[in-house]
């Protein structure tokens, strides 16, 4: 007699997943919840834009914890504002493991933007450009012969043809903009401009364009100078993510008093389905000492509400470190710059 194998529903769940993803022509980019404290990754026009010189930010994601293999990222960024030239210049290291030891991709970039304003207004324009490696080990894949109806998953060896290659190495390439006037943010980016070819198996697949357009706004609840760090503000914001038929849309609101800030956000597939809830806390350690210099810490948790459940999930936790360097606003431009709005 014939013994049915009972698959618990998160390993199902996973197991779909990975051959979703092994299955699918077109990757897509992850996305941070803490974008704010990811720039450079958000728009590479938000390159040198802050009040100091020099500037450092690091984020990891660990993405569904309570599901077997590993979805993470991490992004790692320094950039330096030269107001002599009234510009940036910066770099980024991007890497994410998605699968046990199944898709590893990393990537280093330049970026550089260049400013141009008066008081209460700047206009900046970016640049970036980079190499990224993708890597696969096809033997951890599950293909459709290696599974029975009745039995779930075969360990037998698939038939599926293998790959021309387990790695890959393109150029990259992306170009952005941000617009600063008065107490209000509008930026916009594109990514993978030049359509690199990710494919392993020797057809051509070009990386779809990501398309990024943010919005921030600085209230002053106690009307204070929008420019000060005392008092509290209400920061809205939205960010809106587009990479060939994947679409997100994120919406919330900070409160920011002093060197704490706490958020709460929503996010959905831009397709009117839910997608998560996400609730944020940063503390800004040393604001207001030497020359302005700010270390920050951010974390935030990502309560799942799509068909896996946060019970499946257990959500998706985010943790960020960033430090900059302070000078006085007069020593540069009149107006606010990103941190500003975060």
């Amino acid at each position: 007699m014939m013994r049915l194998i009972h698959v618990p529903l998160k390993n199902f769940l996973i197991l779909c997943l990975i051959l979703f993803l092994g299955s699918s022509i077109k990757a897509q980019d992850h996305i941070y919840s803490q974008f704010y404290n990811a720039p450079i990754y958000l728009n590479p026009a938000l390159t040198g834009q802050f009040d100091g010189s020099f500037r450092m930010n690091m984020i990891y994601r660990n993405q569904w914890t309570a599901m077997s293999g590993d979805l993470s990222y991490i992004s790692a960024s320094m950039d330096y504002q030269f107001k002599n030239i009234n510009g940036g210049v910066g770099l980024m290291f991007n890497s994410s493991s998605e699968g046990t030891a199944y898709l590893k991709k990393n990537n280093i970039a330049g970026t550089y933007a260049y400013n141009v304003g008066t008081d209460g207004f700047i206009a900046s324009f970016g640049l970036q450009a980079g190499l990224t490696n993708r890597q696969m080990d096809f033997s951890k894949l599950v293909f459709s012969d290696q599974l029975d109806s009745r039995l779930g998953f075969e360990s037998s060896a698939s038939q599926a043809e293998q790959p021309f290659s387990d790695s890959k190495y393109y150029f990259d390439s992306g170009a952005g903009v941000n617009f600063v006037i008065g107490s209000a943010m509008l930026g916009a980016s594109l990514l993978h401009l030049n359509k690199p070819d990710e494919s392993f198996t020797g057809s051509p697949v070009p990386t779809p364009v990501r398309t990024a357009i943010h919005a921030s706004y600085r209230y002053a609840m106690d009307r204070n100078d929008p420019f000060s760090e005392e008092g509290s503000f209400l920061i809205p914001s939205v960010v809106y993510y587009k990479q060939a038929q994947a679409t997100s849309i994120s919406a919330g609101v900070q409160y920011k008093r002093r060197a704490v800030n706490a958020g709460v956000w929503y996010r959905s597939n831009g397709k009117g389905s839910n997608d998560s809830f996400v609730f944020s806390l940063i503390f800004d350690i040393f604001t207001g000492s030497y020359n302005k210099q700010k270390l920050r810490l951010g974390v935030s948790h990502d309560a799942t509400t799509n068909k896996l459940n946060y019970g499946n999930t257990s959500g998706t936790s985010e943790l960020s470190v960033g430090f900059e360097t302070g000078e006085g606003r007069e020593k540069g431009y009149g107006s606010m710059r990103c941190y500003d709005f975060y």
